[in-house]
């Protein structure tokens, strides 16, 4: 009888690491974690900062559930799911408003929101609770990945074009657009920094990522 491990990074595990980041983008496929699209990526800053943390509670969450997975009575487990989540996002609370406190002003109540973030519970119920931790883990880099890209994307293009500047942790406060437009009449879209124009990005993405991938295209 073989005794030969499945290699960490095979194929299908790397599967686990690509497929949320494309053909199956929690938010631009399966339509979860909208909200934070809508709410934190009038700058560039905030939407890094938000990414990051979802996807610590995220790679966290699912290890812990699946470490604990054989000892969850059934009847329970979603309630011991929102105990382990609650008590990360706690940390990441803390830790932001220790290190990083204007960004944790900026982000308001939608760090203790990352609680209901219909993207962690639904990969803690439909795979760390099936899974190994090493492959839950994965899981949950691509899928906290995923999510963050899109929230870049939307951060990037809503600030840009909406104040002319891009907030960059570390770096603060760039001004991309030259003052030689401005002079020619140039104005900053103020419409892109409302919360309608994230929703109507994020569908621009959609529409993009559809007509490129064929096995996306609805019949």
């Amino acid at each position: 009888m073989s005794n030969t491990r499945e290699p960490l990074f095979s194929a299908k595990n790397l599967k686990l690491i690509t497929g949320p980041i494309g053909s199956q983008n929690p938010i631009t496929i399966q339509v979860l974690g909208i909200c934070s699209a809508l709410a934190v990526t009038a700058k560039l800053e905030p939407a890094i900062v938000m990414s990051i943390s979802v996807i610590m509670v995220l790679v966290f969450s699912n290890l812990i559930i699946s470490l604990l997975r054989d000892s969850i009575p059934s009847r329970i487990r979603i309630i011991v799911q929102l105990v382990v989540v609650a008590a990360l996002v706690i940390v990441v609370d803390q830790i932001l408003k220790a290190f990083a406190y204007e960004v944790s002003r900026q982000l308001s109540v939608f760090v203790g929101l990352i609680i209901t973030n219909c993207i962690i519970m639904g990969r803690l119920e439909a795979f760390a609770l099936a899974n190994k931790p090493w492959p839950s883990i994965l899981d949950a880099i691509g899928n906290g990945a995923g999510y963050g890209i899109i929230l870049v994307i939307v951060a990037f293009v809503r600030e840009l074009f909406g104040a002319g500047t891009l907030t960059v942790p570390g770096l603060g406060t760039l001004h991309l657009i030259p003052e030689a437009f401005y002079e020619f009449g140039y104005v900053n879209n103020g419409l892109m920094i409302l919360p309608p124009m994230a929703l109507m990005v994020v569908g621009l993405i959609i529409w993009v990522q559809r007509s490129r991938n064929k096995e996306l295209i609805e019949s």
